[in-house]
This record gives C-alpha cells, structure tokens and sequence, in this order.
C-alpha cells in the first residue's frame, strides 16, 4: 500500500517526465502485481530455468499514427496478447490467469486500457526532444527468470530501432554500450525519479518472481506433460555432384529441450546442422537435422533422438529409413505368424491321425430319407422309363 499511495502521488511526474513509456508500463504493472498475497510460494518443482516477460512493440509512422502490440510470454509459450481493438487481455491458456482473482483482472485491464491509450500520444510529444526520426519503433521488455524455484534474475530493458537502448540495473537506468549520447540524456532524466526506481525495483525483485510463480504453478500440468517425438529420415536436395543431404525430421515431442545428431556408431558428425525448433498446432515441437556428406559415406550413418520422454531409450534411425524399433516391430510379427502357422499345421496333422485312428462309424439301422435331388433324378428316370 505504500508503494501504491507513492504512485498516486507521484503520479504528475509520469506524466511530465521524459521518456514516459519505460517506466510507465512498470508503473501499471505494479499497480496490479504489487500485494504480495496475489501469489503463492515459488513452484517447487522447477528444474529447468523458467522465465516470463511482457513485450511491448510500438510503431510510429509520424505524430499522428501508431501502433502497439503487446504481449506476455513463459518461455517461449505465448501466455498473453493485448487486444489493441477492444482493449481487452487475451489469456491464451486456461491457466494464463494464474493465481490473479477475478477483481484483479479488472483492475490490470483497465489500467492497460489507459496506458496503451495515452502511451502514443506522450512519445511522440517528446520525440522531437529526444531525437526520435520517424518513422521510429519502440520496443520494451519486463523479464524475470527462476532457478530451482528461486527468482535470481530481472531484467528491464528498452530499445529504438531494433537496437539496445537503455536498461535497468542494481537501482539506476543505465544506457546500453554504444547507444551514444542520447541513450545517456534519457537516462539521466530518469534517474532523478527515485520512487520510480524504487518501484521498478520492487516489480524485478519481488512481483515478477512470484508473478512467474504463480504461473507455474496453476500452468504445472502442461508445462510438465511428457510427450514422445516421432522421427524419420529423408533426402533433401542434391548439394552438389556426388553428395547427398541427409535430412532428419523429429516431431510431435514435449517438453522442447531436445538433442538430434547424425552419428556413425557412437560417434557424432560435426557437419550436423540444427535448424530452429519450430511449434506444432498441438503444442508440441518440430525439428529439422541435416548432414551434407559424400553419397559413398552415407552408409553407416544414423539419426539419434534424445528426449526426456522417452526414459534413456534413444530413437536411432539408420540412413535408408529403416529403425531399430520398427525392425523389432516386424520381426515380433513375423515370429508370431510363424508360430500360428505352425501351430495350425500341427492341430490339422493331430486332427488327421484322430480321423485314421478312430473307428468306422456303422451304417444306420434305418434307411435315409432321399434328398431332393435324389427325389429329382428318380422322378426322371421314371418319366424316362415310362
């Protein structure tokens, strides 16, 4: 509440201050973010470094026209998107809204429906002063990471025109190197506002770590689901005379951590090329593996698949498409129609030696009423004889 009652307070020198948009954005993040009841205690069962960080991307085309894209993010997995046309909080997932009551919500959406709101209008009422070229972008990203439960990492850093701008570290704005004199002007303004410090202070070191906590925690079973890769090999286009690209595919796989490598035996090839683990539909994951390698040396050669799923048991692909485990697939079926076959021939052979064995049946006491083709061929010798 103290933090809260300083904001309000202190709340003109927002407005007047220059370079608005950095530190404003964690202005309302606190406002939402600041109780420390929100939350519970840090998600125990964090082995990997988990981190969430909000993205903000601002266009300016002039000094009339803007546009902002906002977003949040645990990992690599989009948990958040600001509605620019409704001015309304997107939860990507079920459990994006973390421990946040339904008041807080609220609150946090009307609040970010009157920052992205008067956000524009400020920077470009100060882009002439700080020597903003349109058309300019601004970008901005809140981050914190956590290790075995426990937050040791914040960041808050800004950028213009793609490039390091500015960050925040220990309590002080600090311009990025090579960012030049105008990086070092922004921060120095900045720098005066000590509650803003103190505020942004407090956001890294206290509400963002529990902030990802809480997101862990109510998002544990996805984030903690095993799912197997499935792998294959192909050709890819011809590198050159007397070359070939061997390409491994691997996908359908969860969590994302995932190591591919073409092999011979046990031996890595160092011309393995990794492409970008790219996202699935379904949540899942995709990857391309390649090797460039002359066409009389691809024999030998094998994909290996390691993932967590799959409980130490490697996914190797020998080139020419054939793998270890559809090998035992087929040769499990063969072997067991082998048996069936066998077995059949078998009970037929003891079926037979029953029928040889076995005594004549004798011939009814009572004479067998004729069949009706019996009945048929009579009656046509009778005609015939008549």
């Amino acid at each position: 509440m103290e933090y809260m009652c300083k904001l309000y307070n202190y709340s003109f020198l927002l407005l007047c201050g220059p370079f608005f948009y950095f530190f404003t954005f964690s202005h309302l993040l606190y406002l939402f973010l600041s109780a420390p009841q929100v939350l519970g205690p840090h998600h125990p069962g964090a082995k990997e470094p988990y981190s969430f960080h909000m993205l903000q991307i601002s266009s300016f085309a002039n000094h009339s026209w803007a546009h902002i894209q906002a977003s949040g993010w645990l990992g690599e997995l989009q948990t958040h998107r600001w509605n620019s046309v409704l001015g309304t909080i997107r939860f990507l997932r079920p459990w994006s809204q973390g421990s946040f009551s339904k008041e807080e919500l609220k609150n946090l959406q009307m609040l970010l429906q009157l920052y992205f709101h008067g956000f524009p209008r400020k920077v470009q009422a100060f882009a002439s002063q700080f020597q903003f070229e349109y058309p300019f972008e601004l970008q901005i990203s809140f981050s914190c990471r956590m290790y075995a439960g426990k937050a040791s990492e914040s960041f808050l850093n800004g950028a213009y025109q793609g490039s390091d701008f500015l960050s925040f570290q220990g309590n002080y704005w600090k311009p990025s190197p090579g960012a030049g004199s105008q990086a070092q002007n922004v921060c120095k303004v900045l720098n005066h506002y000590r509650v803003i410090k103190e505020i942004v202070q407090h956001l890294l070191s206290d509400t963002c770590p529990r902030f990802l906590a809480g997101l862990l925690e109510a998002g544990k079973s996805e984030l903690e689901r095993q799912v197997k890769p499935e792998a294959w090999v192909s050709k890819g286009p011809s590198p050159g005379p007397g070359r070939l690209l061997l390409v491994c595919h691997v996908t359908g796989f969860h969590p994302k951590p995932v190591w591919v490598m073409w092999t011979q035996g046990e031996q890595e090839q160092p011309g393995t090329q990794q492409g970008d683990i790219l996202p699935n539909a379904d949540g899942t994951w995709y990857l391309r593996v390649t090797l460039d390698v002359a066409a009389r040396e691809a024999a030998g050669l094998a994909c290996r698949v390691k993932h967590s799923s799959l409980g130490g048991h490697d996914i190797i692909i020998h080139w020419g498409g054939y793998s270890i485990l559809p090998i035992l697939i087929c040769f499990t079926v063969t072997l067991t129609l082998v048996i069936l076959v066998v077995a059949d021939s078998w009970f037929k052979k003891q079926s037979s030696n029953w029928n040889i064995c076995s005594p004549h049946v004798p011939a009814l006491p009572f004479p067998q009423k004729p069949t009706p083709k019996t009945l048929g061929v009579r009656n046509h010798g009778s005609k015939t004889d008549s």
